[in-house]
């Protein structure tokens, strides 16, 4: 009998396995997964933990982060896209919306705020549905319909510039680039600022490259207000060797070498391997070296160029040898300075001095080197191609100009997008108010789920408002009520007033916003939040054990690899 009762412990009789039936083991152990409305609901949870982190930073009483990374190296910023990146996530649905952001930013440039508290918000608006087990198909699609359905209202009513008259076209980028920098860290100089950005856009020719267009910062004192543009090439100057201060600072219209050449004494021995029988041998050696540096001198001197640029460094034998003839020289010029001064001075970079006729040296009315703040900088001005331009940034602490230099990055973005696509809308929090109340208005019109579905998109839409008003430190609920029964009279372009905690027609305020920054961000929330809909399992690996303590201690049994 004690062996009976052994055996039918091991193998159930039929009735018991079918009440205990054996788990099929699938996946590794250590595996987390979730599955169904629980881990739909986690998921946006997470998201609306991204949210938080950027929420305060919308609009022009929005605060900054103060971010340090892992080597302790700080950042300011108020960039949505910038902060994102910096914090360092790692739940699998949150990432979404750090791409989104991230998106937006590569993108459009600014409204990388919006786009991500947008995506939260339509997910908390759709969170009770999903609790209460609506499909998620379902809602995805009603959103869809919303979201083309918004901005096809978004195209209807923005107002198109007309791109003839300079006059109107200058005031509407300064206005674009003024409202994307109000949210800014440099607000108070905002129309300094869109000014110069405007300037540099204008500066550069059709296809409106961002590379053509240097941000160089300057440490060490002077203020805001001394930061200036240079209509040419401007960099600092680079390591130099002795000889150096003999060589003449200033050229009127010079030719320009630019060189992918080491103008450096080279022991050939590194090289090759040398065998000599006498010391006579070694000497003729020594001799070939300094010849073969002289040789690639001489050949630049008499190619008539007075500036010669290099990537690799020029040593100071070059340097002396440049001096005496009243030459130039930069070595170690980073590549994307050099690829600038190419194209604003023509020319072309070459790697070999044998060909340096005039077609690829480059020219420009006037070269200097000046001292700016506690820097010395190589200026080129007066660029014939002149398709590029340096704006020299200055200011006090280092995470300020890097700011300053994001915030500038943005505004240039605007800039650029309102030349290509030439519509605006009202920023504010306007425009949102408007979509809501036009989806609003028709969801009433169908009938069913999409109904509601369609009403919560409308009501997410608020949040932009909402938070703006937040930010202010304002009455949020009062604001929107006024705003809500403006836009019912049909004053479509009313928006938050933030000066004077009311509501203001912030189209006539100059609160401009290009268009397409507006679609691009509705679009991708929509889409994101479509996207961690759509999603009803999450399955983890775990980590191989390589990294980390040996897996399963405490897990059941011990793994046995």
């Amino acid at each position: 009998w004690e062996q009976q009762h052994q055996i039918s412990l091991n193998s159930y009789p039929a009735p018991l396995s079918k009440m205990m039936p054996t788990p099929v083991i699938l996946l590794k152990e250590g595996t987390d997964t979730s599955q169904g409305v629980p881990q739909l609901v986690s998921n946006i949870n997470a998201c609306q933990v991204i949210a938080e982190a950027v929420r305060t930073t919308l609009g022009p009483r929005g605060m900054d982060k103060l971010i340090v990374d892992d080597r302790g190296k700080a950042t300011i910023s108020n960039d949505g896209a910038t902060i994102l990146k910096l914090l360092d996530v790692v739940h699998p649905a949150a990432k979404t919306l750090v791409d989104i952001a991230k998106s937006q930013d590569a993108e459009v440039g600014d409204g990388t705020t919006s786009v991500t508290l947008l995506a939260a918000e339509f997910m908390k608006q759709l969170k009770p549905y999903v609790e209460e087990g609506l499909h998620p198909q379902v809602i995805i699609r009603a959103y869809r319909s919303a979201t083309q359905l918004a901005v096809s209202k978004i195209k209807g009513i923005a107002v198109t510039v007309k791109k003839e008259d300079k006059e109107e076209q200058r005031s509407l980028l300064e206005k674009c680039a003024a409202t994307a920098l109000s949210s800014k860290l440099i607000a108070m100089q905002k129309d300094f600022f869109a000014k110069m950005v405007v300037d540099a856009v204008s500066l550069l020719d059709d296809l409106l490259q961002l590379k053509m267009i240097g941000i160089k910062k300057v440490q060490g004192g002077g203020a805001l207000e001394d930061s200036h543009l240079v209509a040419g090439v401007a960099f600092k100057k680079t390591f130099s060797y002795a000889g150096f201060e003999m060589q003449p600072k200033k050229y009127q219209s010079p030719k320009i070498a630019l060189l992918n050449v080491e103008l450096e004494l080279k022991a050939e021995k590194d090289n090759a391997e040398v065998r000599v029988n006498n010391v006579e041998d070694y000497q003729a050696i020594v001799d070939a070296e300094w010849n073969i540096l002289y040789d690639k001198l001489d050949k630049i001197y008499k190619s008539g160029a007075k500036v010669v640029l290099s990537k690799l460094p020029i040593g100071d034998v070059a340097t002396q040898y440049f001096a005496d003839r009243d030459l130039f020289c930069a070595g170690r010029v980073p590549e994307e300075d050099l690829k600038r001064t190419m194209m604003a001075c023509g020319g072309s970079i070459q790697t070999s001095v044998n060909a340096l006729t005039d077609d690829v040296l480059g020219h420009c009315a006037l070269f200097e080197e000046a001292q700016v703040g506690g820097e010395r900088y190589n200026f080129f001005t007066g660029c014939p191609k002149a398709k590029t331009c340096t704006i020299i940034l200055r200011g006090g602490a280092e995470q300020f100009l890097e700011e300053t230099e994001r915030s500038l990055h943005d505004a240039i973005m605007i800039v650029r997008r309102a030349i290509k696509n030439d519509s605006v809308v009202a920023g504010g929090g306007a425009i949102e108010m408007e979509l809501s109340k036009y989806l609003r208005d028709y969801s009433r019109t169908i009938p069913g789920k999409q109904q509601l579905l369609i009403g919560s998109y409308a009501k997410a839409l608020e949040i932009i408002p909402r938070q703006l008003c937040d930010n202010a430190g304002f009455d949020a609920t009062n604001i929107l009520n006024k705003l809500r029964a403006k836009h019912a009279q049909g004053g479509m372009w009313f928006g938050v007033d933030i000066n004077n905690e009311d509501i203001a027609d912030n189209f006539e305020a100059c609160v401009w916003e290009p268009a397409i920054v507006k679609i691009n961000a509705l679009t991708a929330a929509s889409e994101a939040a479509c996207l961690i809909l759509s999603v009803d399992e999450t399955i983890k690996n775990p980590r191989s054990s390589a990294d980390g303590a040996p897996a399963g201690r405490g897990r059941g049994r011990p793994h046995h690899h």
